[in-house]
């Protein structure tokens, strides 16, 4: 029907904290969008059920079982996490596949696709009023769930540093994940920031240093936000050895790095090249109506206010090095710490 109608980028995808289902239609074909999308939530009919359940196990085999970056992940989160789902991983763990029925997913749906849990966004050559009012004509039939409310429970303060090792059969690589808060605490914006300057581009600190001076590393990224934003989340270091280095060498000196950035406050030129970067990332995921409509649906369905986004750069700009050098001495130790290794598994 979406396709008969000039529907295009027709997707959905699911994370730690939210699904979403997009596609982009010509403005006339705005009461076709609420006809179907109304439809697949009052009366949804999971058809070959057990077929796109072994699609998944397989995409679980390819992208986890079978795959380095994705079993060193899944090890990561589950050591960082002990209490809270963050730790589990979002397709779940085999068995869970495995013993998943049709009837078990139509309670899934009827729970969560419901009027409270969804947000809607729709931008582009609309009249705001009228959309409303048909938005209202068309999801408002829709019940609210009458299922009780999840308790999450909150993930226990970390006391003590966390390892894993994973063998397998690829070159060596470590992640290194410091527990802090999430959205729209200050210090996450101060993060944002620290994540710019270690890794982003060619001649950020840690790119630079490791993959381009010494040689150590084939890859470094850093990374705010893992594995969610929703609940308290992790600042992480992903990075790939370089043949004959070891991780035992590549671990010494990443966290030789982060000591520096508690001990000596970094440059006004990294400062504000960082935030240069920051607001070409924002003005950049602007280009389009399907983003604007990602970015502004995920930040009210998880922190509950769409302008979040709308002050990100005035919030960005405030950061200082100070800011960001209080930062790192508060999350970025060895207590709150999680290292996760693949070492290459010998024959």
């Amino acid at each position: 029907l979406y396709t008969e109608n000039g529907g295009l980028d027709m997707n959905a995808s699911t994370g730690q904290d939210v699904t979403t289902y997009k596609v982009s239609l010509p403005a006339s074909k705005i009461e076709l969008w609420a006809r179907i999308e109304t439809d697949r939530l009052l009366n949804p009919v999971f058809r070959e059920f057990y077929t796109e359940r072994d699609v998944v196990m397989e995409e679980r085999r390819q992208r986890v079982e079978s795959d380095p970056d994705g079993k060193l992940y899944e090890q990561f989160l589950n050591a960082a996490y002990k209490t809270h789902p963050y730790g589990r991983p979002i397709l779940g763990w085999a068995e869970d596949l495995t013993n998943l029925s049709p009837n078990s997913v139509r309670k899934i749906f009827a729970k969560y696709k419901a009027p409270e849990n969804i947000v809607i966004a729709v931008v582009g050559d609309i009249n705001p009023a009228d959309t409303l009012k048909l938005i209202n004509k068309y999801f408002g039939r829709i019940q609210a769930s009458r299922e009780k409310k999840n308790i999450i429970p909150a993930e226990p303060i970390q006391t003590e540093e966390r390892r894993v090792t994973v063998p397998f059969d690829a070159n060596p690589m470590m992640i290194i994940g410091f527990h802090k808060p999430t959205a729209p605490a200050y210090d996450d914006y101060v993060f944002d920031v620290l994540e710019t300057i270690l890794t982003k581009g060619r001649t950020s600190r840690m790119y630079n240093m490791l993959v381009t001076e010494m040689q150590i590393a084939e890859s470094v990224s850093a990374s705010n936000g893992v594995p969610g934003t929703r609940y308290p989340n992790l600042f992480t270091i992903l990075a790939k050895l370089r043949h004959p280095h070891t991780n035992i060498e590549l671990e010494e000196i990443i966290l030789q790095e982060i000591e520096k950035i508690k001990d000596k406050p970094v440059s006004d030129t990294e400062l504000t090249k960082a935030k240069n970067q920051l607001k070409m990332g924002y003005l950049q995921s602007l280009d389009s109506n399907v983003e604007l409509a990602s970015i502004l649906s995920y930040y009210e369905v998880l922190l509950g206010d769409f302008r979040y986004f709308s002050d990100y750069l005035s919030n960005i700009e405030k950061v200082t090095s100070a800011d960001i050098q209080r930062a790192a001495r508060l999350y970025l130790n060895s207590k709150n710490r999680t290292i996760a290794v693949l070492n290459k598994k010998k024959d």
